[in-house]
């Protein structure tokens, strides 16, 4: 069966012709260039209207094909700028109606990820997904596609084109950015702004333009961005990597194009004897291809819908979907047998330190990164662990004995906590004890939230059981702070973390967490802080068209 795919979430309309083998037998599209400013919703619905019906002549001619042998439409539902959506929309139905065939919506970002897969040969990859709408960390887990973690505010792509625009770089920016990139290796200090597996590029975005607008060199400025923005998504995707033991990394969107962002991620990959994938890079950018090969999937597993149910969604979430062709691999990373685990903060290695057993916490250093922000965080991570567990303890919150800090190789030597982590006792326990858990957590939270203690990696990975004590461990990416926004944060960052990969218990553990949390100062105002930051999107809009 022939399956017509018709892509327009943003400025690129785009018409791929995907068979049910999965061979591409087309895949052609053009894009807006915004004369000025962004990308103005209005004016990518006009592009797809003016450019959809030219694209599927070009379509089914480059596949030497006709609408009579198309036998399914396939069109992005979501997410994206609404107007643009309801244009493709629009002419995805007038299609299935008047030929007759059936009509699938698809999610977009699940899009990108399957045509990764088609054309990689990727089993069960987490996948970082960077473009100019969206930045997501993607793993598969119990029937759905998780997101284990994701841009708080603006996208990565946008924010290289914001930055661009700023300065009459030219759309896009990312690739403007990258040539002047290329012309400097001088650093100069931005703002690295990482919260667990979630991340911030907006303070980036304006640090960036007040440091060009003070005098420094454009190149100097391009080059600092990228390495700083690229070094956060890659520290993200390297913490999921560690949180899900996925074998396989793929990199897609249309900031994978960056030589840059490649080579870091590949390098990180390899650092974690980890397969690294990237898509072809024509399969990386919306296109129509992606959306006709979802179609595929989705139909063979029944989900065809009535044309009356194809409205679209602009804030489309990636773990809305069932997507029942996936199962997850059993192959794992395996680690080498020195390494008790490999995270994104460092290794940890068993030894011994006076008599007693311990283990050391080694920052080493990542080679992905440029020397400047390495040590820079590794310093900082280092002493500003040490110091945090050491309040948490006078705050009555349990941590590791700390027995020694090595400044020259940031690393520090710590009690070894006998038990099991939260991790390993969520997958195996009862509802009941998982709630009882669950609250004992949250109040350990409040305990270190009303000392102005921000975790900034909550994880079950990141929480031990010790004789029904909950034991805290690895505050590397925590700080001091009373602001209710980094509280709320600091939560929301354990709920997604819960989401990844225990979600079949997630909902039940965090509203646990909250029970106990009650104990907090000011609970009412940090719990509807979560609500507020869960609904920052880069689509402002729920409504269904």
């Amino acid at each position: 069966m022939i399956c017509l795919g018709l892509e327009g979430t943003a400025e690129k309309t785009g018409v791929g012709v995907v068979d049910s083998s999965g061979e591409i037998l087309a895949s052609v599209g053009n894009s807006l260039i915004p004369e000025s400013g962004g990308i103005h919703p209005r004016e990518a619905a006009e592009h797809h209207a003016n450019n959809i019906v030219p694209l599927i002549n070009e379509a089914l001619t480059e596949s030497k094909l006709s609408l009579s042998d198309v036998g399914l439409i396939a069109f992005s539902r979501g997410p994206g700028l609404g107007p643009a959506l309801r244009t493709i929309a629009t002419a995805a139905r007038s299609l299935s109606l008047s030929l007759k065939v059936p009509i699938i919506g698809v999610n977009h970002c699940i899009g990108h990820v399957e045509i990764g897969r088609l054309t990689t040969g990727a089993q069960d990859p987490l996948t970082l997904y960077v473009s100019g709408g969206n930045s997501q960390i993607i793993a598969f887990d119990r029937g759905r596609y998780r997101v284990f973690g994701e841009t708080l505010d603006i996208a990565l792509g946008n924010c290289l084109d914001q930055f661009a625009r700023s300065l009459n770089l030219g759309h896009p920016g990312g690739p403007q950015i990258e040539k002047l990139a290329f012309q400097s290796d001088n650093y100069l200090k931005l703002p690295y702004t990482v919260k667990g597996m979630d991340l911030s590029f907006s303070g980036l975005l304006t640090a960036s333009i007040r440091r060009f607008e003070s005098g420094e060199s454009l190149e100097d400025v391009c080059y600092s961005l990228q390495e700083t923005a690229f070094s956060m998504v890659t520290e993200i995707t390297e913490r999921a990597l560690s949180h899900s033991k996925k074998k396989e990394i793929m990199l897609c969107g249309g900031v994978a194009a960056n030589k840059r962002l490649n080579e870091m991620i590949s390098i990180m990959a390899e650092e974690h004897y980890a397969q690294f994938y990237q898509p072809p890079l024509k399969y990386c950018g919306d296109n129509g291809a992606m959306i006709a090969w979802m179609g595929q999937l989705m139909f063979h597993y029944g989900q065809v819908q009535k044309v009356e149910d194809t409205t679209v969604i602009q804030r489309y979430r990636t773990d809305q979907v069932d997507v029942p062709w996936m199962k997850t691999t059993k192959n794992h990373l395996k680690l080498p047998p020195d390494i008790l685990e490999k995270g994104a903060e460092a290794n940890i290695y068993q030894s011994e330190w006076m008599g007693q057993e311990v283990v050391i916490k080694d920052r080493i250093s990542k080679n992905y990164r440029i020397k400047e922000i390495d040590l820079r965080l590794r310093k900082k991570r280092t002493r500003g662990e040490a110091k945090l567990l050491h309040l948490a303890k006078k705050c009555g919150v349990f941590t590791p004995l700390i027995f020694d800090i090595n400044k020259d190789n940031n690393s520090i030597t710590l009690e070894m906590i006998p038990g099991y982590t939260i991790k390993d006792i969520l997958d195996r326990s009862k509802l009941m004890q998982i709630k009882v858990i669950c609250e004992k957590i949250g109040e350990k939270i409040a305990q270190l939230h009303n000392c102005g203690i921000i975790h900034g990696d909550l994880t079950s990975g990141n929480l031990i059981l010790k004789d029904d004590e909950v034991v805290f461990i690895d505050f590397g990416l925590g700080k001091i702070s009373d602001l209710v926004e980094d509280k709320g944060t600091d939560l929301l960052v354990f709920k997604k973390a819960l989401n990844g990969i225990h979600y079949n218990i997630a909902e039940e553990c965090f509203q646990s967490i909250l029970k106990g949390y009650r104990k907090a100062d000011d609970y009412d105002e940090i719990v509807n802080k979560i609500e507020e930051i869960e609904g920052r999107r880069r689509y402002t809009s729920d409504e269904l068209f």
